[in-house]
């Protein structure tokens, strides 16, 4: 308990007169603690360990890139019916890079045809890709900067769906919550794969060959990071659970 400086009797702390000798009492307030800083995120540490995945699969990556791109080539080909059909199918396409990955990560050996696990998950996926899309478009038209909050925000609702079996919206929200105080974290994590693949882009488009693969994989690193794993990927991903 402090004293009063005038008779040294103990005072209750907060008084404001000594209950001996009636002098004011004055106590100096303990300052605050400093407010916590965010975590950086080991950024380099998500592409070198991107990068690592990818050598040790590096054909299935390629093949796999090489035979989505034609299947991307063959819808569009076809006029609205193939475009539709393209975006439809394209989320369960695209998590099979984070499958892959997931189980390289896990020191599993992975089969080709793990690249088409996410259809397991097809409606799930779908519909994150459709919702995530819709308010992000929504967000674009209010003045932008809503929507570019919510395109870094869902960055990972799809990986949520393959690992915790959750549907679509919990998946959003559970992305968007955690993503929140990190945000411009991620955006340049984002950025940085963005500049990556358009460096990839501009070698005659044989770079992304490389570059979209690896981006998948740092995302890949970057989901373990923030969330940690929960599935087990020795076998293919199961049905979502209702």
């Amino acid at each position: 308990m402090p004293l009063c400086p005038k008779c040294g009797h103990q005072v209750t702390e907060g008084a404001r007169y000594c209950p001996v000798c009636d002098e004011p009492q004055s106590f100096e307030v303990p300052a605050a603690p400093p407010s916590q800083t965010l975590p950086r995120l080991p950024l380099a540490n998500y592409f070198q360990t991107g990068w690592d995945i990818f050598r040790q699969y590096p054909y299935g990556f390629i093949g796999f890139f090489l035979l989505d791109f034609l299947i991307q080539v063959i819808l569009h080909a076809i006029p609205t019916f193939g475009s539709v059909v393209s975006f439809v199918i394209s989320p369960a396409l695209m998590m099979g890079n984070f499958i892959v990955a997931a189980k390289l990560l896990h020191r599993h050996t992975p089969r080709f045809g793990d690249f088409f696990s996410g259809f397991y998950l097809f409606w799930p996926l779908f519909l994150v890709s459709l919702v995530g899309s819709l308010l992000i478009g929504i967000g674009m038209i209010l003045l932008i900067i809503p929507g570019i909050y919510l395109t870094v925000s869902y960055l990972f609702a799809s990986c949520l769906v393959v690992d915790r079996r959750v549907n679509f919206w919990t998946a959003l929200e559970l992305s968007r919550r955690t993503v929140t105080p990190l945000w411009f974290s991620f955006f340049a994590f984002l950025l940085l794969l963005l500049l990556i693949n358009l460096a990839g882009a501009l070698l005659l488009g044989l770079g992304l060959l490389a570059t979209v693969p690896i981006s998948f994989c740092a995302l890949t690193v970057a989901f373990q990071d923030l969330f940690g794993f929960q599935s087990d990927y020795a076998q293919p991903a199961p049905r979502l659970k209702t």
